[in-house]
This record gives C-alpha cells, structure tokens and sequence, in this order.
C-alpha cells in the first residue's frame, strides 16, 4: 500500500500556537505571527460558517496543522465511517500543512467518551491500531502523525512497551510520530519511568511535530506523586529539558504550544512560542556549527 501521496508535514521548524477563537482577531491584526497554527478536527465539522471563515482568513496567514481527538484509533470496533468522511471532507475543505491523532481509544459501541483512553501494548492491539491506520490514511489520501499518550494506568496484560509498539506501529503503517514531550514526560512520572530515556527509545527519524504543555500535579490514592496532562499552564522547566534533549537527537522540528484550559491572551501564548523557538536555536545552532 502506498501510505505517502503528500509528506507526513510540510510546517515549518518553528514553533506554533493552538488557535482558540478568542485569539483570532489579535492574531490577523499582529505583525509578529507564529511559526503556525492548530485546530482541533471536531471543532470544524460544521458545514460552515463562521468558525470556518475566521480559519480560511488565519491559513492565508500562516500555516495549518489539524489535531483529531475522535478518530478513536485504538478502540477495539472499526473507525467510525461517518466520523472519518466528516474528517476527510474537512481536510480537502482546508488542505491543512498536517494532520495528526493520538494513540488512544474514546467510542464503544456508538458511544463517543470525552476521554482519550489507553490501550494493552499486545499483538491484538498492534494488529488492530495498524488495520485502523492503514484505513484512515487511505481515505484521507496522506500520512498521518500519531500522538504518543499520556497515561494514568497501564494494562498488566501489556506485552510490549509503548515505545516498541509505537515504533512497530510506525514501521508496518508508514505513518508519522507526533512527539508530545509533555506526555512522555507525565507518562513516565506517572509510571516510574526515566523520562530521557523514553524519548530516546522512540522512533526519532519519524517525528514530524512535537506538542509542549503544561501540566498539573496532585497525589494518587497511594500518596505517589500523579501529574495530569491539563494543557492549562505553561511549560514547566523540566518539560523544556526534555525538549532540548529531544531536539538534540532530532534538530529542528515543528513545535506546538498546546493550552487548553484556563487560557491565557494571544501575547501570553506568543510569548511560550518564543521561548520554545529560542530553545531550539540555542540546541540546533551548535549542532550545524559542528556540521
């Protein structure tokens, strides 16, 4: 199967925002742009209208990445048909520089769960994520990115580790990795894991974005330490640690602030833009000097 009539992502190295409408009019009348912007699917599968409009005026500004929540890749039933035509409509309506998914289940039996569910790392599951994979890039007619998750709980039953399975996944489907690094980092805390060590055991060369977040902290019924990935906060020092040791091993790679709750203004996000460009150059300039 040819998985590839477009490249996985065509953005730019550069660090991008995650457009939310109250944010629309700052960003046509700023002059200083993000690298690109990122729209949820499921917020855009309207016949149209003005949610479409004000996303027609932003991509003729700057670039577009579209991030799906509903695709359900890992549920254990088929890729809801009516969800993936409404998707690929959306996607030829707006030809988006990328496309990506998480590695997470979220139907059952017709019934759509506002929750992003992990999945048992097993052969059942990769032959199953692997089939849903090949069907949703067929149809959309490019490479998708799939998003590594975060998790709060992990199956006994697993007979993989998630970046084995991941890189199975990548290498039977020639789709695309999606780094979040602020859920490599929360899945590892959360699991005790080494979070450096996670990333370097992924399938680097497939990575076309990467997402940074911020999280949030509590205590899990056993006083261990449990962070949630909350998007409502900026990027914490040590998710920005990661990142530089991921951009180590990758160079520059186009990057995502991801905030979702408790939004800040457009100046504040452009600001965590900012910062994640300067990091990537202090990271990559001397890695081309030695070059």
């Amino acid at each position: 199967m040819n998985h590839s009539t477009r490249d996985a992502t065509l953005l730019p190295p550069r660090a991008g925002i995650g457009l939310k409408g109250q944010h629309v009019r700052d960003l046509l009348a700023s002059a200083g742009l993000p690298a690109f912007v990122e729209v949820h699917a499921e917020n855009y599968m309207g016949a149209g209208g003005p949610s479409h409009r004000a996303l027609d005026a932003v991509r003729e500004r700057v670039p577009l990445s579209v991030h799906g929540v509903g695709l359900s890749i890992g549920a254990s039933e088929g890729i809801d048909a009516l969800h993936l035509g409404r998707l690929a409509r959306l996607l030829e309506r707006f030809e988006p520089a990328a496309f990506s998914e998480h590695l997470a289940w979220s139907t059952h039996r017709g019934t759509f769960l506002n929750d992003l569910l992990p999945i048992p790392y097993d052969a059942a599951s990769l032959h199953r994520v692997c089939a849903h994979i090949d069907r949703v890039q067929s149809v959309l007619k490019r490479r998708m990115l799939l998003e590594n998750p975060s998790t709060y709980v992990e199956f006994a039953g697993s007979t993989m580790g998630e970046a084995d399975f991941i890189a199975e996944v990548i290498s039977r489907t020639g789709c695309g990795l999606l780094l979040d690094v602020n859920n490599a980092f929360v899945s590892c805390v959360n699991h005790g894991r080494d979070p450096v060590a996670y990333v370097e055991s992924l399938p680097l060369h497939a990575v076309g974005e990467i997402h940074l977040a911020g999280f949030a902290e509590d205590r899990d019924s056993a006083g261990d330490r449990l962070l949630i990935d909350s998007h409502g906060s900026p990027v914490t020092h040590a998710v920005w640690s990661l990142y530089r040791h991921a951009l180590s091993l990758t160079g520059p790679i186009a990057t995502l602030i991801e905030w979702d709750n408790d939004v800040p203004d457009f100046a504040r996000l452009m600001d965590e833009a900012r910062t994640a460009d300067e990091v990537a150059e202090a990271c990559c300039v001397p890695a081309r000097q030695a070059a």
